[in-house]
């Protein structure tokens, strides 16, 4: 019967031993919370604990949000957290959102979070950017372009840069269209402006023309963003362009025709080599048959067919004619 005194004594000093780590462990957060407004009960630090769940960090931040009059329970924090959100950020963006009179509810401000997780943006400067408007440049300097360059009417090329003011929109901000949408909308819209324009003159003079046509477009539809404003920073006059691309054109139509032309050449050169072979077959005939007429004169002597009379009349006639023909040389030549 001794031993019973001895297991509750054993017994009695572990319940000590948990109720003095329990103490030591959560007394300094639970006093913390409960001083605060915020109190947290024993049951969820210790199941925070057994979670892995940074239980001093969650109770923090539910002091911050209660102190700001908001209501946000130890649940909800621990459950955003174990899904990866950072709770920190929720919360400021919250407060954030609650003083400058915006509606974001937890849940939305817990989706933003995790929207934005690991693209080196945060819910709370999605919530600063609704509050105060940033502006982005257009084209973006960091691609190392500074200006779209947009051709008129009249083949001039126009530089234009802008700067287009935009808010957060918390509504769409899950799963919109980032800066680079807007910049690349911005910069559709420019070009559209521009090539619209019967001169550049007209863009010089009315740049305004473009931020209201690119406005009416609706670049900011799908995106997490609100457009403000799109204001023209800069426009200048680049390069005629109608004038280059006319002067391209000539000199390629220049040098089709002088292919052309050398085509035609090198086929008369070829056809002039031709007839000049030709003539020389054909003379090669002429000579194979004048060859072949003493031979025929002489058969006619052998066969009684040519008498001497006759071939002294031959030579005659012949002698006459390399006379005359003499004599007409002569003429062109004194001529």
């Amino acid at each position: 019967m001794e031993i019973i005194p001895l297991i509750l004594a054993v017994v009695a000093v572990i319940f000590a031993l948990f109720v003095f780590f329990v103490l030591m462990k959560f007394f300094n957060t639970w006093l913390r919370a409960l001083s605060s407004g915020a109190a947290v009960s024993w049951g969820a630090l210790i199941g925070m604990f057994l979670r892995k769940v940074p239980f001093a960090e969650i109770v923090n931040e539910r002091i911050t949000a209660v102190k700001a009059g908001l209501d946000i329970t130890t649940s909800d924090l621990e459950a955003h957290y174990l899904s990866g959100g950072d709770v920190n950020n929720v919360v400021l963006a919250l407060i954030a959102a609650d003083k400058a009179g915006i509606d974001l509810s937890y849940e939305r401000a817990c989706a933003i979070d995790l929207a934005t997780k690991d693209t080196g943006k945060t819910v709370l400067d999605a919530v600063r950017t609704s509050i105060n408007p940033r502006v982005i440049d257009c084209p973006d300097p960091a691609s190392g372009i500074t200006k779209i360059t947009a051709v008129a009417k009249d083949g001039i090329s126009v530089n234009v840069r802008a700067r287009v003011t935009v808010r957060t929109n918390l509504e769409t901000f899950v799963g919109g269209a980032l800066e680079e949408t807007i910049i690349a909308r911005t910069g559709e819209g420019i070009v559209t402006s521009v090539g619209s324009a019967d001169s550049y003159k007209a863009v010089l003079e009315n740049p305004d023309s473009i931020s209201r046509l690119v406005l009416e477009k609706g670049i900011d539809a799908s995106t997490a963003f609100e457009i403000l404003s799109i204001d023209i920073a800069d426009v200048d006059v680049a390069d005629n362009v109608g004038a280059r691309l006319q002067t391209e054109q000539a000199e390629a139509d220049k040098q089709i025709a002088q292919a052309n032309a050398e085509v035609r050449r090198a086929a008369a050169v070829a056809h002039e080599q031709e007839m000049a072979a030709r003539t020389q077959e054909m003379r090669a005939k002429v000579v194979e048959a004048e060859a072949e007429i003493p031979l025929a004169i002489a058969e006619a002597f052998r066969s009684g067919n040519l008498g001497i009379m006759d071939y002294a009349k031959y030579n005659n006639i012949e002698a006459d004619t390399d006379m005359r023909t003499t004599i007409a040389k002569d003429q062109k030549s004194e001529d």
